[in-house]
């Protein structure tokens, strides 16, 4: 199990790089090099104040299935979300006042991380699932505007072998 840090979390409080035993650990960019890290080791997890670090498990368990109108209704309530992120976002640009400004991103955000939860929740955004397998598969071969081809490609070849690893 190795340890990942939750940027959004993390208050660089860098008590994780004083007990790391392998300086596995990098509050520069808060980068854990998995290559060093210690799987199950945990003293950067018990360490960090703000709870930033966790452990990730070596195997996924499998996606949970959901009737299709579940699945129909979590990708509609996404797409609501992401329609408000964009409007907020929007508000945010065009307002001249600092407290709309603020308020208008703190919605934006609110509505990412909800639309990404919900998402997640559809079967998608599980590095696991077939169906993010096919998901990015599929935007290779039509890309939107300004997709990272290259990357995603990478990413799949990561997934596949890891999925390959764990078939056997």
């Amino acid at each position: 199990m190795p340890a990942v840090r939750n940027i959004r979390l993390c208050t660089k409080d860098c008590m994780c790089l004083y007990v790391c035993p392998t300086g596995a650990t990098d509050t520069e960019n808060s980068i854990i090099d998995v290559s060093k890290c210690i799987k199950g080791c945990r003293k950067c997890v018990d360490a960090c104040p703000s709870g930033a670090i966790s452990l990730l498990p070596d195997e996924y368990p499998p996606q949970q299935s959901k009737s299709e109108n579940v699945v129909n209704a979590l990708r509609t309530l996404a797409k609501s979300k992401v329609e408000q992120e964009s409007l907020a976002t929007d508000i945010a640009k065009l307002s001249d006042d600092a407290v709309t400004r603020q308020f208008a991103e703190a919605i934006a955000k609110s509505n990412r991380l909800m639309a990404e939860d919900l998402i997640r929740e559809s079967g998608y955004m599980l590095p696991q699932s077939d169906e993010v397998r096919s998901l990015l598969e599929s935007m290779t071969q039509n890309p939107p505007k300004n997709f990272p081809v290259e990357k995603v490609e990478t990413l799949l070849k990561q997934l596949n072998s890891i999925h390959k690893a764990s078939s056997k």
